[in-house]
């Protein structure tokens, strides 16, 4: 999200570093480029408008003209704008009260309501609470199933619905039983159509009125940009929302809904659906995605997502292993596997400071399904192999490679980078015997 954003905005902020001294003219000629880059990124243009009137106002000010750097000047400026057209802090869910607390997903069809209610309930679990997903959508085929496949994926229980019931008793009767049985957060899943319409929003307000939800959570796709922006609207004025979770995140390059929807409605984006796995769903934080809007990366992310991916033991062990000389084709498999966990490896690249402007890297898709490969070329060896690769010969090789559906020319390229690795990581031991332990460096070398 926001690629073609960020990359017009780099190329704005690089002319201005360019000038020593900034005047009105050339702050006015960058902001002009700067609005040009919002209306392409799809943001609303009343949106656009009143950001570059606010950042216009403080950059012709002492704040910027009278600084040393104005041009860095210029993009604390924006960056803080771009904080506050987010939302300014970051959101949480109400979930105070007597339990069952109630969380209504609502939106049109097809934005990702059931996946996304299977998604929110496996955060909410893993941060200790007990959640009961309700099926309310008893139009569309097959999304009460949906629904139970997924709960029974994340080990989360769903509401059995009677023959016969219809969505207001299902909300109705859901409450109770979450109550009786010890759950403390109900998501329903309601139903959505192709469009807003009086039959749809009446039983909305209908289960509104019955469960009385501490969150009513527009589910909207971000992909078509300014159309969600608009039915958030309408949700809004019928429903009054209390938040919106943008799905669908990964697929939309411009990014206009995310930076339109809190100005357009004055509710806070909670959530974003960052991919199709189960735990691809982050909180939203908006001084983040402000820095990954402009090229400053996201570390506290990719640190919160390492820290969900690694093992503490294993890391202590591979730790251990490095020390001793004794990093195996298993270690490396199984590091490779919780490099997965952390998610896409584009995204990843672009939390990382800088590294996402670097030349080469720029524009690269990292191969997701070489992965796949070195994991399945892993496999297919003995755990003798894994062990003492040395081992592997010509017919080794063979069977490796017709046992994983590769050639010997990606095994044997695996066994070469392996080795490499290996050597490396000898090299930073001895360094680090040498030298004693270094802060910074990892695994305290």
């Amino acid at each position: 999200m926001f690629d073609r954003l960020s990359d017009k905005l780099a190329q704005v902020f690089k002319k201005l570093k360019g000038h020593g001294k900034l005047t009105e003219v050339n702050i006015q000629a960058a902001l002009r480029e700067v609005r040009l880059a919002l209306l392409e990124a799809d943001v609303n243009y009343k949106v656009a408008k009143a950001f570059i009137d606010r950042v216009h106002e403080r950059a012709v000010g002492q704040e910027v003209m009278a600084s040393l750097t104005p041009g860095q000047q210029m993009i604390k400026i924006v960056h803080e704008e771009l904080i506050g057209l987010l939302g300014g802090e970051t959101p949480r869910l109400n979930l105070g009260g007597k339990p069952p607390v109630a969380l209504m997903l609502v939106g049109l069809q097809g934005s990702g309501k059931t996946t996304t209610a299977a998604k929110l309930a496996l955060k909410l679990k893993k941060q200790g609470r007990q959640p009961f997903l309700v099926p309310a959508d008893i139009y569309r085929p097959a999304a009460v199933d949906q629904l139970q496949k997924l709960g029974s994926e994340i080990a989360v229980e769903t509401y059995q619905i009677p023959p016969g019931q219809q969505p207001v008793e299902i909300a109705d009767a859901a409450m109770e039983q979450a109550y009786t049985q010890g759950y403390d957060t109900v998501l329903l899943d309601t139903a959505g159509r192709l469009h807003i319409d009086a039959s749809l929003m009446a039983e909305l307000r209908a289960i509104k009125d019955k469960v009385a939800p501490q969150e009513i959570l527009l589910v909207a796709d971000a992909m078509t940009g300014q159309d969600a922006v608009q039915v958030a609207q309408k949700f809004h004025e019928l429903l009054n929302l209390t938040g919106v979770i943008l799905t669908k995140i990964e697929g939309d390059a411009r990014g206009g809904a995310a930076l339109s929807m809190r100005a357009v409605i004055d509710r806070p984006i909670k959530f974003l659906g960052v991919g199709e796995k189960l735990d691809a769903l982050e909180v939203f934080h908006p001084d983040r995605l402000a820095s990954r809007i402009l090229g400053m990366g996201d570390v506290l992310t990719l640190i919160e997502k390492a820290q969900e991916a690694f093992d503490t033991e294993q890391a202590q062990e591979l730790e251990h292993k490095l020390r001793k000389e004794t990093f195996t084709l298993d270690d490396f498999r199984d590091q490779l596997k919780q490099v997965r966990k952390m998610g896409n490896l584009e995204q990843l690249v672009n939390m990382i400071p800088g590294l996402s402007r670097v030349k080469g890297l720029k524009g690269m898709q990292p191969d997701e399904g070489e992965l796949v490969r070195i994991e399945a070329i892993i496999n297919s060896m003995t755990p003798q192999e894994r062990g003492q690769h040395q081992i592997i010969d010509g017919s080794r090789r063979r069977r490796i490679a017709q046992g994983s559906g590769t050639t010997v020319q990606d095994v044997n390229r695996l066994l070469k980078n392996f080795a490499m690795t290996q050597k490396m990581m000898k090299k930073m031991v001895q360094a680090g015997k040498k030298g004693g332990k270094r802060r910074g460096m990892p695994f305290g070398f």
